[in-house]
C-alpha cells in the first residue's frame, strides 16, 4: 500500500525538522566587520586620563584637549608622580620657600628617563598634566607650578572634567523676537 499525501508530508517535516539548524555566519562576520571598522575609527576621538575617584576634578567648557605627558595626581593627603606617592601635602605647606625639594627630584629623574627635546620643545618646556581636587588650596598649587617650571616642565595643564557650554540666555532671547 501507498503511503497518503498526508503521511508523506509528516515524513519530510520531521526530516527537516530533526536536522540540526544551520548558521548563516557571513551575515555575522559582515556585522562584525563593520563594528570593529566603526570602533576603530571612533576610538582615537577620545582622550581620557586615568581619573581618581579620590580626586574630584573641577568642570570646564574648554574644548582643548592636553596631549599625554606625565602626570602629577594630588590626593587629600599626598602628592602623587606617575603612581608614585613623593611628598605628604601637610609636609609641603608647612615648608618654606616656593619649590619642593622631593618632587624636584622626581621631575629630574622622570625628565632623565624622557627622549631629548626638540628645538620647539625645549623652548615651550616639557609637557605636565596637574590633575588636583578642585578644593586644593592656591598655596599648593603655586607651589607644585613653581617647581615643574624651574624643573624644565614649562607646558603645565591642569585636568579638569570637560563639559558642554552652557547656551548663552542672551542669544535665545533674541532669536526668540
Amino acid at each position: 500500500m501507498k503511503p497518503s499525501l498526508r503521511a508523506r508530508r509528516m515524513a519530510r517535516n520531521h526530516k527537516k525538522l530533526s536536522q540540526h539548524p544551520k548558521l548563516n555566519l557571513v551575515a555575522l562576520m559582515d556585522i562584525f566587520t563593520i563594528l570593529v571598522f566603526f570602533l576603530m575609527v571612533n576610538n582615537g576621538d577620545v582622550e581620557v586620563l586615568q581619573s581618581d575617584r579620590k580626586i574630584p576634578l573641577p568642570d570646564s567648557v574648554s574644548e582643548q584637549k592636553p596631549d599625554i605627558a606625565l602626570t602629577i595626581k594630588i590626593s587629600a593627603r599626598d602628592i602623587i608622580v606617575q603612581g608614585r606617592t613623593i611628598e605628604n601635602i601637610d609636609a609641603v605647606l608647612s615648608q618654606q620657600g616656593n619649590a619642593i625639594a622631593k618632587l624636584s627630584r622626581e621631575l629630574q629623574y622622570q625628565s632623565s628617563r624622557a627622549a631629548e627635546l626638540s628645538e620647539a620643545e625645549q623652548q615651550a618646556g616639557r609637557a605636565i598634566i596637574i590633575m588636583g581636587n578642585q578644593e586644593m588650596p592656591y598655596q599648593l598649587l603655586k607651589r607644585i607650578m613653581t617647581t615643574c617650571a624651574a624643573s624644565d616642565y614649562r607646558n603645565i595643564s591642569l585636568a579638569v572634567n570637560s563639559t558642554p557650554p552652557a547656551p548663552d540666555a542672551g542669544q535665545n532671547q533674541v532669536a526668540g523676537r
